[in-house]
């Protein structure tokens, strides 16, 4: 037992009454990504121990009632008497904002939940929570209902044991639904355990028949990240590059492998916080890797001198790494807090990356031979893409008609109010056409199936005439000329039949969005329209029904025989049709796309976009029972 983790380690911030007047402020919503960041909260002080040291196990349950349970064997919240609130240390963290072992005192050296708002925020939005604590050979127990105590820090028996175990539920009033996702939650388990080496998590789902459970430990910890990235894709050399290093308290760790494709993944996280939108960890390694293998080219004599430095896009194609730091004092800046702000980490990773990956490449000449022959390759594709946008930009200067020919404009010029259907066929485009408001609607049809870019270099996508009419209608240019100030209109909405082909052809788009726009998903500006599947009519009444669920409650509510016509294709719908259920704001229902989880994206877009048959399958195999409509 380590004897500084004490109450006098509990540093108090400020009181808890802001919570349940403004939860989105503290968790980020009350719909399901802010209920799933109450089991992030607990779990994430479970976490801290070990990244202490001193827990190795963590278990999760999700009870039939939505009830969570979290138990780690950490040295248990200290529950001595904090001298100047006269209560236990585990009240003060379970009923004070910021308040807990990480905030000044040695209880922590690193720690995760410094991102978070603390475990009191959970208790604040709980309709119950009971803390056990084992330590100093006792068992504690204390119980609270919506953030305050109903009994006292009571003594309920004798334990050699030490942890935590949270029980809570959440408050039905404050979030829009309390069902947790065990596919969500398991996805971020899996992550903390490949970040977290040699540590043990089990999650178990009791309310399905039989029970759902899965156990996360990896003794090669993000080495094995990086194997389970790529297992959907062709690696270029077998062994994984792996090199760590620390320097004033932190501490860095890379692994990374290319593989043949075309796509970037390089993940970064501090503290286990997957940084989304990198920082100076991630600047750092991108700038020692350009720098690294540009210089071993040039000495190896594989770069010619006339030849031009190979850029940080060449080098990172198809390339697979994550980049995991350590340290005391993260500093997180960005829009969304995810970006790491400190300075002195920058150095750490630059030095550490340039380095050992010099040593790897001399002491692995044929996988160096492998890797710098790829990223050649990638230079020259992305000088021949080079030209292609050179080409289409002078091009559009030149002309002035340099809006793609098929594109219906609108008439508005202010981009936050205007909007573009990505329409699947001539024959809806034409219907769409006819049915939009034309004030603030763009048309842009589309014919066929667009390319698969997930197979394609920056190169083959330009010279696709499909894309080529996506992007300039958009006009924020792609790759390097990318800029999201120039978007034409603030919603792309993706309009594609209701079957299979419709459902294939939308993910080949939003493929390249993720793939080559992705921060116009990040802005929230694309949005999947949803036509209705059937039309019902009787005694001159007509309905329209986005799912089977509603026909059929209408139907058996209706008990008569009545017209159902089911929609194969929006062609199928009139101009009107299509303005009443699928174009009017005031009526329509459209669907946000955004990037929640970019590690579980770049998999899934991996897994159905990619070379590889197995793994897809294995996927449809497994979320099939998921599906709750298929055209066949």
């Amino acid at each position: 037992m380590d004897a500084t983790y004490t109450a006098k380690d509990i540093t108090v911030l400020e009181g808890l009454e802001a919570v349940r007047k403004r939860p989105g402020m503290y968790i980020g919503s009350t719909g399901p990504r802010g209920l799933h960041h109450l089991v992030y909260e607990v779990v994430d002080n479970s976490i801290d121990e070990a990244l202490a040291g001193y827990c190795k196990n963590i278990f999760i349950a999700i009870k039939k009632d939505n009830s969570v349970v979290v138990v780690d064997d950490g040295r248990g919240i200290p529950v001595d008497v904090i001298p100047k609130y006269k209560k236990p240390a585990v009240e003060i963290v379970l009923t004070m904002l910021h308040a807990g072992g990480k905030f000044g005192g040695d209880g922590y050296k690193v720690s995760g939940g410094l991102h978070g708002v603390g475990i009191s925020v959970v208790n604040a939005l709980s309709e119950s929570l009971t803390v056990e604590v084992k330590r100093d050979g006792h068992i504690y127990r204390q119980s609270f209902a919506y953030g305050k105590p109903t009994s006292e820090l009571e003594v309920v028996g004798k334990t050699k044991k030490t942890g935590t175990t949270i029980t809570f539920r959440p408050d039905k009033t404050i979030f829009e639904d309390v069902n947790f996702s065990f596919e969500t939650i398991r996805q971020r388990m899996r992550e903390m355990a490949f970040l977290n080496k040699d540590l043990r998590i089990q999650l178990t789902d009791e309310r399905t028949e039989p029970q759902e459970q899965v156990e996360y430990k990896y003794s090669g910890g993000i080495i094995d990240f990086v194997k389970h990235l790529n297992k959907t894709k062709e690696p270029l050399h077998k062994k994984i590059i792996y090199f760590e290093g620390s320097e004033s308290g932190s501490h860095v760790e890379v692994a990374m492998q290319y593989n043949t494709g075309y796509t970037e993944s390089v993940f970064s996280f501090a503290n286990n916080i997957n940084t989304q939108e990198g920082g100076t960890h991630l600047s750092g390694f991108r700038a020692a890797l350009t720098r690294t293998i540009n210089d071993y080219a040039r000495k190896k004599g594989l770069l010619k001198e006339k030849e031009e430095n190979l850029s940080g896009d060449d080098v990172r194609e198809g390339l697979t790494a994550i980049v995991s730091v350590k340290l005391r004092e993260p500093q997180f800046e960005g829009q969304t807090k995810t970006k790491l702000g400190n300075t002195d980490i920058r150095g750490l990773v630059e030095g550490t990356t340039g380095t050992r990956l010099d040593e790897f490449l001399e002491e692995n000449p044929q996988t160096a031979r492998l890797i710098v022959n790829k990223v050649i390759q990638a230079a020259r594709a992305r000088a021949a893409a080079r030209k292609a946008r050179e080409l289409t930009r002078r091009k559009s200067l030149l002309e002035s008609t340099s809006l793609p020919g098929k594109l219906a404009d609108c008439s508005m010029q202010d981009p936050t109010l205007s909007e573009i259907y990505l329409v699947e066929g001539d024959s809806a485009g034409g219907s769409a056409k006819q049915a939009r408001d034309r004030a603030f609607q763009a048309i842009l049809p589309l014919k066929g199936k667009i390319l698969n870019v997930e197979k394609a270099r920056l190169n083959k996508i330009l010279s696709s005439e499909e894309i080529q009419a996506i992007i300039t209608a958009l006009g924020t240019g792609i790759g390097e000329d990318f800029d999201i100030n120039n978007a034409r209109y603030h919603k792309v909405i993706i309009m594609t039949d209701a079957d299979v082909d419709g459902a294939h052809i939308r993910t080949l788009i939003l493929t390249f969005f993720y793939r080559y726009m992705p921060q116009m998903l990040e802005a929230g500006y694309i949005y999947i329209a949803q036509p209705p599947l059937y039309r019902v009519t009787h005694d001159g009444i007509t309905k329209y029904f986005y799912k089977d669920r509603e026909l059929e409650e209408y139907l058996r509510a209706l008990n008569k025989n009545v017209n159902v016509q089911r929609y194969k294709g929006l062609g199928e719908m009139n101009p009107d049709q299509l303005w009443d259920t699928t174009m009017n704001p005031e009526k329509r229902t459209l669907l946000q796309v955004g990037v929640e989880d970019a590690v579980v994206a770049d998999e899934i877009f991996s897994i159905l976009m990619g070379d590889k048959v197995e793994p897809r399958r294995e996927f449809i195999q497994k979320h099939a029972k998921d599906v709750r409509f298929l055209d066949i």
